[in-house]
């Protein structure tokens, strides 16, 4: 049986931390599906071609890495996919409670998920998208946070 997993979230933008998640992720599994969730109650910085095209520049060197976006459920999404594992990053303590009741509705709307957590790198712990966004909008120094194209992007669309 191959081993699918899904890497779900709004990579708005896809900062260093995802790609150590996705690169490390992919090391557990035949398969990974790096998704970005479609969630109509957010306005994104960025469509989701244009994060769909961050990803696959940043991650797209390994055949096993498939990107893809979803609105709806992940279990479905999941279920359609043949997925049986999702993989999340947890940054602190903080994330855990939010990613434990995520996991476990997941696990009720298709019990055949699983979900995985990942711990980031130590010197990655801190970032997130909207940290990046905020440097990015008072023109703080994105180096080594994000990938050059990402960077630029940022660069670009807070440019005055």
């Amino acid at each position: 049986m191959t081993r699918i997993a899904i890497y779900p979230g709004s990579f708005d933008p896809p900062t260093r931390g995802h790609e150590d998640l996705a690169r490390r992720a992919v090391g557990m599994v035949d398969r990974l599906i790096v998704a970005i969730a479609i969630n109509p109650n957010k306005q994104p910085l960025f469509s989701v071609e244009e994060r769909l095209a961050f990803l696959s520049t940043a991650l797209g060197d390994d055949p096993r890495i498939e990107f893809a976006s979803f609105s709806g459920l992940l279990a479905d999404f999941a279920r359609e996919r043949e997925a049986h594992i999702v993989v999340r990053g947890l940054r602190a303590v903080s994330d855990f409670e939010y990613e434990f009741q995520m996991a476990l509705m997941n696990r009720r709307l298709n019990r055949d998920l699983e979900t995985v957590f990942l711990v980031p790198a130590v010197d990655l712990t801190y970032l997130s998208s909207s940290l990046v966004r905020e440097a990015a909008r008072f023109g703080g120094n994105l180096e080594g946070l994000v990938h050059p194209m990402v960077q630029e992007a940022l660069s670009a669309r807070f440019r005055t």
